[in-house]
C-alpha cells in the first residue's frame, strides 16, 4: 500500500457533515455585543470574492472563446452573446445550484458537486438554446469552453478552501460552538470538532447533566453549566451555534423546548444523530405525518459502481506500470546494488472477504529483517496491533529514503493490476492481526484494500491504533468514487510531507 511504512510486521474526511446530521436555523438578528469577526460577515465577504473571481474566470473563458473563433463571420453576433451571457449565466448557475452557501464552505465535497451540476445546467442550456433559436453556436464554447470553465473553477474552489482552512486554523470566520449533552457525548464530540479545526466550528463551552459537569470541565478545559443554562451561557461566550448531541436528556421535548427558546437570537442549532461515521450521502429526512425521520441508506458492497472502480484500477495501474518502468529498474537496481538481498520483498496479507494474497514491495530493510523482531518488541512506537519503530535499525540506508517518499509501495500496482488490491481502500493486515480481530474490525475486509486510504492521508503511522481503525471503517462504511477521487489527490500531499513516514 501506497504510504504504508512496515515489511515483516507492518500494522493497521472526520468529517463535521457526517457528525451532525440536521441543522434548523433561525433568521433573525444575532445577539447584542456581537464580535467584529461575526461567522455571518465573513462568510459574506468570501461569497462576494468567489463570485468575482468565478465572474472573471467566466469572462476569460468567453474571451478565449472569441479569440479563436473570431475569423468565423457568420456565427460572430450569436457566439459574442453567448459568450459573454457566461459572465453572468455562470456565477447565477453556481447561486441556483447552491455553490455559494455558506454551510458547503471548506467541509465536504457537496461545494464540488454543486459545481459539476451547474456546468452541467450550462452545458445542457447552452445546447437546447443553440437548437431552439437556431444560433449554431461554435462547438468551441459548448464542447470545450463550458466543461473547461467547470474544471478551472473547481481549481480554483480548490485553492479558496486551502485558504480558507488556513483562516480557520488561526480562528478566523469560525463559529463559537456550545456543546450540550451527557458527559461522554460531549466529551467526544468536542475531541472531533477539535480535529476538525478546518470545518470552522470551535468549542468554546458545554453543557451537560450536573453529575458530569466537574468531570467535563477537568477535561475539556471549557467552562461548563447544566442543561437549563444553555441560553445564558451561549450569551456570555458570545457563541454562535448550540450542537447537540444525542442522549436521554437532550431527546424529544427537551430539544423542541431548546429550539424554541432559540428564536430570535440568531443561534445555530446542531443536531448529532448519533450515527458514527455514517456520511452525508447516506442520510436522508424523510417526512413522516409530521415526524421527521432520519433514514440511514445500507453500505453497498457490490453493483456497477464496484465494476468501475475495478475498470479504474486495473487501468490506472497499467498506464503507471508503463510509465514507471525506468523508475522500477532504477529502483530495483539500487536495492540490490546497495544492500544484499533480493530487490522485492514479498508479504502474505489478508484481502477481500479474508483471501490471502502475496504484497510486493522493494525491499527497505534488511535481508531477513522479519527474524529479527522478537528482539525489538520493547521497542515498539505503536499501540494495539500496530508494531512501528520510528528509527528502525533493520531499514536500510536507502530504504529510508524510500520510504519517506514512499516509493517502496510501487510494486503494489501489480497487485492492483491482479485485482488482489485496489488504488484506494483499508490496509491490507497480516494474517496474525486478523486473527485478533473482533466482528467490528473484521467488517474492514469487506471491500478490497488499497495502497492508499484515509488512514495513509490522516497521519499514517504517527495515527494510533483505534484512530486508524476508525478510519479504515469510515471508508468501508461511506465508499463512493468521488471519496476516491479526494483521497488520491490527498495522497500527493501526504507523500510529498512525508509525516508519519518511517
Amino acid at each position: 500500500m501506497l504510504l504504508e511504512r512496515a515489511e515483516p510486521t507492518s500494522a493497521l474526511v472526520r468529517p463535521v457533515s457526517g457528525l451532525l446530521g440536521a441543522a434548523v436555523r433561525t433568521p433573525l438578528p444575532a445577539l447584542a455585543g456581537a464580535r467584529t469577526d461575526s461567522p455571518r460577515r465573513w462568510a459574506a465577504r468570501h461569497r462576494r470574492r468567489l463570485i468575482a473571481v468565478e465572474a472573471t474566470l467566466a469572462a476569460a473563458v468567453a474571451a478565449v472563446v472569441l479569440s479563436v473563433r473570431a475569423d468565423d463571420v457568420a456565427s460572430t453576433d450569436g457566439l459574442l452573446w453567448a459568450s459573454l451571457s457566461l459572465v453572468v449565466a455562470w456565477p447565477a448557475l453556481l447561486a441556483v445550484t447552491g455553490a455559494y452557501e455558506g454551510r458547503s464552505f471548506g467541509v465536504g465535497s457537496d461545494e464540488f458537486h454543486r459545481i459539476a451540476r451547474a456546468g452541467l445546467l450550462l452545458l445542457a442550456g447552452l445546447g437546447f438554446l443553440s437548437y431552439a433559436a437556431e444560433l449554431y453556436l461554435s462547438r468551441a464554447l459548448v464542447v470545450v469552453a463550458v466543461p473547461a470553465l467547470a474544471l478551472v473553477t473547481l481549481v480554483e474552489r480548490y485553492a479558496a478552501r486551502r485558504v480558507l482552512h488556513h483562516q480557520r486554523a488561526q480562528g478566523r470566520g469560525v463559529k463559537r460552538v456550545v456543546v450540550v449533552g451527557r458527559g461522554g457525548a460531549v466529551l467526544e464530540l468536542v475531541g472531533r470538532l477539535q480535529r476538525t479545526q478546518h470545518a470552522g466550528l470551535q468549542v468554546v463551552a458545554a453543557c451537560v447533566t450536573p453529575d458530569d459537569r466537574s468531570r467535563v470541565a477537568r477535561a475539556a478545559g471549557l467552562p461548563v453549566a447544566g442543561l437549563d443554562d444553555v441560553l445564558d451561557l451561549a450569551r456570555r461566550v458570545q457563541a454562535d451555534t448550540i450542537a447537540v448531541t444525542s442522549a436521554s436528556e437532550t431527546a424529544a421535548q427537551y430539544l423542541r423546548t431548546l429550539s424554541w427558546q432559540l428564536e430570535g437570537t440568531g443561534l445555530e442549532l446542531l443536531v448529532a444523530p448519533g450515527l458514527v461515521e455514517v456520511a452525508g450521502p447516506r442520510l436522508h429526512i424523510r417526512p413522516f405525518d409530521g415526524l421527521p425521520l432520519l433514514s440511514v441508506e445500507q453500505p453497498r458492497f457490490t453493483g456497477w459502481r464496484r465494476v468501475v472502480k475495478g475498470v479504474l484500477d486495473r487501468s490506472v495501474a497499467l498506464a503507471a506500470l508503463l510509465a514507471l518502468a525506468p523508475v522500477f529498474a532504477g529502483l530495483a537496481l539500487a536495492v540490490r546494488l546497495t544492500s544484499p538481498g533480493p530487490a522485492f520483498y514479498r508479504q502474505e496479507r489478508v484481502g477481500l472477504g479474508g483471501r490471502r494474497f502475496t504484497m510486493l514491495k522493494f525491499r527497505s530493510m534488511v535481508d531477513g529483517a522479519h527474524s529479527q523482531v522478537a528482539g525489538l518488541s520493547d521497542g515498539n512506537d505503536a499501540d494495539g496491533l500496530l508494531f512501528k519503530i520510528r528509527h528502525d535499525p533493520r531499514v536500510t540506508p536507502l530504504g529510508r529514503h524510500m520510504r519517506r517518499f514512499s516509493l517502496d509501495e510501487l510494486p503494489q500496482l501489480v497487485n492492483v493490476l491482479r485485482g488482489s488490491m485496489s488504488l484506494v481502500g483499508p490496509r491490507p493486515p497480516l494474517p496474525a492481526e486478523v486473527a485478533r480481530y473482533d466482528s467490528e474490525v473484521s467488517r474492514r475486509l469487506l471491500v478490497t484494500p488499497g495502497l492508499t486510504g484515509l488512514w495513509q492521508i490522516s497521519g499514517r503511522s504517527d495515527l494510533p491504533w483505534e484512530e486508524a481503525v476508525r478510519l479504515d471503517l469510515r471508508y468501508v462504511e461511506n465508499w463512493s468514487l468521488a471519496l476516491d477521487l479526494q483521497i488520491l489527490w490527498k495522497t500527493a500531499r501526504a507523500v510529498v510531507r512525508a509525516s508519519g513516514a518511517y
